[in-house]
């Protein structure tokens, strides 16, 4: 199966929800973080770094809960930048 390359905004929304996702960390580890919403440390940390731009709404729903994010915040601070 060939993945359809991401486009640029693609890749800018998921930078801006690895940036969001670690300030909602803060100082609490990586690991406590991701075990809490049912993930591996690598899967967090991929999509922290942006190297994991297109999580699955589930990952993102876990984390935005283990976070006390809304999803709605998530969805308003992750869109793409107006021109």
């Amino acid at each position: 199966m060939v993945r359809t390359p991401l486009t640029p905004e693609e890749r800018e929304r998921g930078e801006r929800l690895g940036i969001l996702l670690r300030a909602a960390r803060g100082e609490r580890s990586m690991a406590e973080i991701a075990a809490a919403a049912g993930l591996s440390a690598e899967t967090l940390r991929k999509i922290e770094t942006g190297r994991a731009p297109t999580p699955a709404f589930f990952t993102v729903a876990a984390l935005a809960g283990v976070l006390e994010l809304s999803m709605d915040e998530l969805v308003a601070l992750c869109a793409p930048v107006p021109l």
